[in-house]
């Protein structure tokens, strides 16, 4: 395979070519394996009729010219072609046709059998490098853009997924009485990822059209593009052997602060004041030129002053004097920084320079940086807030938060501190060192982290981020907000972190491939991640729905079918029970609608009854806004016995006075049945994922 490999490539090259011709392309597909309709060459009208009637007829006619890629397009191809007067015809129309090219002759092939047309392709993505599409050909894939991706290599499960992604896969399963070869069709996708990691000098590869076939199949048209192998850039992780490497950065013990002010308003005043309201118990060193003791605190006009050692250093100097307290910090011995300032690759070619600068520095000393252009660490474990925003009091949570952007450690962290409990926030701005997967590896392992959420405007070690994501995903769930979706949104986060937004299908299909949980807005993203973070994993579909109306429980009946849940059978223990409370004017039902006579009371008593049924595994509470604090005491009292509850409250933007304390109860509150029940079918597909299920719920060991 390799020197077949090599004696085509270097022709290629030695005709300056950066691209393989289709019978070139077919040679190495059927060294890997792989059945083409072949192709013999022919260089005259006699040599294409005895080519033809030597294979048999019907055949197909190609131009091969080394400047004619799109030969379809450009009238270089000649199909089902039934005798030799039609080959003669064809092969003087396509020579006519391009009497002005440089041909290497006409590619004569059997003419494939009629078979469901699949396409299968590969392309390079900025950030995850090789990726797998495949979709239905034809109308599919030019009208439809029914096409799914992967990022390579790609295991069985992968290719299994998406080859079921796709909304054609019931033509492939079986339509009508025919259904194609299934184990061939993933052997075919599995021999060409072998291929592109053995060859990373292939840029792009193009099988259109694949014909699939109840036995087998056969690739048709083949199309390969080359490039250098560059030297990629190696994915840096966590420094192998020192798992701890990132502990000092989360859990410091000591923080010199470059930039600490006395002067309120100023960034460095605000990060300062928030590691002391806070009362971070580790050492701070403020650092400070001009002034002997910053906010009452001794203050030092270098970092060189300080003797002892020091975990971490936060910057907040201006951009230009960056560099400078970067090496200090360095020469001191400080191997975890965290740069706060702005200015750099973001503000254009100037800043961009100095970040390089900050990046060889930190290799040269071998100390790792956070930022630049970021608003800190905020971990409440620790009682450590880094925000340049001031930040008020913060409870403990179990949320994990990367963010690429400061707003989330300050702003957006004001209201949400009421209703969702973060245990760290970690903003990462330009990420020119440490970036979102350092960071999701480490939330990985941290037992107060049980709930991971990413704000992202791109992701910057594409391939190892699946497999970190994958690790993390097995142990708890990460949801993630990717910025930048549209042309639009692309343009707005180059001018915000230097980023560069990729397509966006194909994040999505990495995230699948990952296990990750992709969340489409912020308040999608924080409804999930309170849900998770509150409330243990449903064991099972079946849902009880109790209301007090019944045109939202009709909604969230639906909204469960929808989302391949249901309302859980009532078996006739449950039924009599519940027949006992339910007012005789309304049926007895799933949804449970007790109509306007609901009260706290009723609510825990149809709750204690579903907690005994083995068919309820979890459940919906459409609550009246206005006596939502009665439901408040009986609610958070209660024993759910591992069942999760997740309550809907219509118009709770206006209630949000009585919503605050049943959320800090334990009960995460939704605007309607469809978000409530969208976020508890997202909790109960992340459990069969990972944990997998029996029957109706139960694990499987």
């Amino acid at each position: 395979m390799e020197i077949l490999w090599q004696e085509i490539v270097t022709a290629a090259e030695n005709e300056g070519r950066t691209y393989l011709l289709e019978h070139e392309c077919k040679k190495i597909l059927e060294e890997q394996g792989l059945a083409t309709t072949g192709t013999a060459v022919a260089r005259s009208t006699k040599e294409a009729v005895e080519i033809s009637e030597r294979i048999g007829y019907p055949v197909v006619l190609k131009i091969l010219s080394p400047e004619v890629i799109h030969k379809s397009d450009a009238g270089g191809v000649k199909l089902n072609l039934n005798n030799s007067t039609a080959v003669e015809r064809a092969y003087s129309e396509i020579f006519e046709t391009f009497s002005d090219k440089k041909t290497a002759g006409v590619s004569v092939q059997k003419m494939a059998p009629p078979g469901l047309e699949a396409i299968v392709g590969i392309k390079k993505d900025p950030a995850f490098g090789p990726v797998l599409m495949f979709g239905l050909g034809g109308i599919f894939v030019e009208a439809l853009q029914d096409v799914s991706f992967r990022i390579l290599p790609v295991n069985e499960k992968d290719i299994g997924e998406m080859i079921r992604e796709i909304r054609g896969y019931a033509l492939l399963r079986g339509f009508r009485g025919t259904a194609v070869d299934l184990p061939a069709l993933k052997k075919l996708l599995g021999k060409l990822s072998a291929l592109i990691m053995r060859h990373p000098e292939i840029s792009e590869m193009d099988l259109n059209p694949v014909f699939l076939y109840p036995r087998g199949n056969i690739i048709a048209d083949a199309r390969i593009f080359l490039e250098k192998p560059g030297k990629a850039e190696k994915e840096k992780g966590l420094p192998s052997g020192d798992k701890d490497y990132l502990q000092k950065l989360f859990y410091p013990q000591s923080i010199a602060v470059l930039g600490a002010s006395n002067t309120p308003g100023k960034l460095g005043w605000n990060v300062f004041n928030n590691l002391l309201s806070h009362r971070f118990a580790g050492k701070l060193y403020p650092v400070n030129i001009r002034a002997e003791a910053v906010q009452g605190i001794p203050a030092v006009s270098s970092v060189s002053e300080i003797k002892d050692p020091v975990d971490a250093a936060i910057i907040l100097v201006p951009a230009e004097a960056t560099l400078q307290a970067f090496e200090e910090c360095c020469r001191q011995g400080i191997k975890n920084i965290v740069i706060e300032s702005a200015g750099f690759a973001e503000a254009g070619a100037d800043g961009e320079a100095i970040q390089r600068k900050l990046k060889r520095v930190a290799e040269e000393n071998d100390c790792r940086f956070l930022g630049p252009n970021c608003s800190g660490i905020i971990n409440t474990h620790h009682n450590m807030v880094q925000s340049i925003g001031i930040v008020e009091s913060l409870r403990r949570g179990n949320i994990g938060l990367i963010a690429q952007a400061g707003v989330y450690a300050a702003g957006m962290l004001w209201g949400m501190r009421h209703i969702t409990d973060f245990g760290i926030v970690a903003t990462i701005g330009n990420k020119a060192d440490i970036n979102e997967t350092d960071i999701l590896e480490y939330l990985g392992e941290d037992k107060n982290i049980e709930v991971v959420c990413l704000y992202l405007e791109d992701v910057k070690s594409g391939r190892r981020f699946i497999d970190v994501a994958r690790a993390v995903t097995d142990k708890k769930p990460v949801i993630i907000l990717k910025s930048g979706r549209t042309e639009a949104g692309k343009k707005a986060v180059s001018s915000h972190t230097a980023s560069l937004a990729g397509d966006d299908l194909i994040y999505d299909a990495a995230f699948r491939q990952a296990g990750v949980i992709r969340a489409r807005n912020n308040d999608h993203m924080f409804g999930l991640a309170r849900a998770f973070s509150k409330q243990p994993l449903p064991q099972g579909a079946g849902v009880l729905v109790i209301s007090y109306t019944g045109s939202l429980g009709v909604a969230a009946a639906d909204a469960l079918s929808l989302h391949d849940m249901r309302p859980a059978e009532l078996d006739d223990k449950t039924f009599r029970q519940l027949r006992e409370i339910v007012p005789p004017y309304v049926g007895c039902n799933n949804p449970v609608d007790f109509t306007f006579d609901m009260n706290a009371e009723l609510v825990q008593k149809t709750i204690e009854i579903g907690l005994r049924s083995e068919k309820i595994s979890s459940f919906i509470l459409i609550l009246q806004a206005e006596i939502l604090d009665t439901y408040t005491e009986a609610l958070s009292a209660m024993d759910f016995k591992g069942k999760p509850a997740l309550a809907c409250v219509p118009c709770r933007e206006f209630a949000m006075n009585e919503v605050i304390p049943l959320e800090q109860a334990g009960i995460p509150v939704y605007s309607t049945p469809e978000e409530a029940v969208e976020t508890l079918a997202t909790m109960y597909r992340y459990r069969t994922q990972t944990q997998g299920t029996q029957g109706d719920g139960s694990f499987v060991q």
